[in-house]
């Protein structure tokens, strides 16, 4: 583990909704295929993140960061509320890292933890879905999550532009 990066989870607090916010614009603006397009409004970014700590708040999902010293640098969304017929199951969400940061495992100690979490609370199976284009594709095949297809032209590029979606399942 990379003792530079630390875990926490997160709670409705303002800078940690204003550090979010933040971080959701910058993941955008650099091309992440997460549900918005460029150029995303600020106050788009912080009603997303106080809806989705309001949920955390509610129990329906966990909401990690990554931090290094006191900045935010990545987060992923453990999606827990899920239809009554899949008890067993969570969701992987929303995973986002700056750019100056990928590839030092901030991403992977976040999945580790969120795979942790899911199991406290009695989940066996987690799904996810990534862009195929500039998604984190490598990161989930490496921590041995399972392809179980793409779906072509799923949405768009937040500069424009069509690209697919790789579903992923992982046992645990």
């Amino acid at each position: 583990m990379n003792a530079k990066f630390t875990i926490a989870t997160l709670s409705s607090q303002p800078a940690t909704i204003a550090a979010l916010a933040n971080l959701i614009i910058d993941t955008v603006a650099n091309g992440g295929s997460i549900s918005f397009m460029h150029p995303l409004a600020p106050e788009k970014a912080t009603a997303f993140w106080e809806a989705s700590l309001a949920a955390a708040g509610r129990g329906e999902r966990v909401i990690l960061g990554a931090y290094e010293g006191s900045l935010l640098i990545s987060t992923v969304t453990l999606l827990l509320d899920c239809p009554p017929n899949q008890p067993h199951r969570a969701e992987i969400a929303k995973m986002m890292t700056r750019v100056e940061y990928r590839g030092q495992g901030a991403a992977r100690m976040l999945l580790q933890a969120a795979e942790r979490i899911a199991v406290e609370q009695g989940k066996t199976l987690l799904t996810l879905d990534t862009a195929e284009d500039e998604g984190a594709a490598g990161l989930y095949d490496k921590m041995g999550y399972q392809r179980t297809g793409v779906i072509p032209d799923f949405a768009l590029k937040p500069h424009g532009g069509l690209t697919g979606t790789i579903i992923y399942w992982k046992r645990l």
